[in-house]
């Protein structure tokens, strides 16, 4: 039923906007009058017509650029709109010394317990283990020494045997 009134509504939109344009045409452009109009007469009419039309061309022409350029600028204040509002200015931290007890408190609330002791996790180093590394490196040397003696065959034989891939 709602449908049924709607088509009919527009309908009726339809035939009133035929209407206005009807008697606008009307009243802006009657009807004209060639018969018993003399050769000159018809020249002027064809003359003042062909200016109307210019003059209509132009205003038409103008109006087709200035809906362009507010198109234009439609467009891009829009993308302006949108660059704007996927920024924004982050404000500058603080720096803040927490433990990491209180961190993890304020993170789990009542659900922490006790202290970490996040050291405990760590790997521990020897003495040992890094006299060996000063060994090793103080084996390896200078690089610039050995080049000569390992450039060529002989120096790469020596680096297979010396790998233990000669066995």
């Amino acid at each position: 039923m709602l449908l049924n009134r709607a088509m009919e509504d527009l309908e009726r939109e339809k035939q009133e906007r035929l209407e206005e344009k009807n008697c606008y045409l009307k009243e802006k452009h009657p009807p004209l009058q060639l018969s018993g109009l003399s050769l000159e007469e018809l020249q002027n009419l064809c003359k003042q017509l062909y200016s109307k039309i210019d003059t209509v061309d132009e205003e038409r022409y103008d109006y087709e650029d200035k809906v362009k350029k507010h198109n234009k600028d439609i467009n891009e204040l829009k993308l302006k709109v949108q660059d704007l509002g996927g920024k924004f200015k982050k404000p500058a931290l603080r720096k803040v010394r927490v433990s990491a007890d209180e961190m993890m408190r304020a993170l789990l609330g009542s659900k922490h317990k006790g202290s970490m002791d996040l050291r405990a996790n760590l790997k521990s180093v020897k003495k040992e283990d890094i006299k060996q590394e000063k060994v090793l490196t103080s084996e390896v040397g200078d690089w610039r020494k050995n080049v000569e003696a390992m450039s060529g065959m002989e120096g790469r034989k020596k680096m297979f045997d010396a790998a233990g891939g000669g066995q």
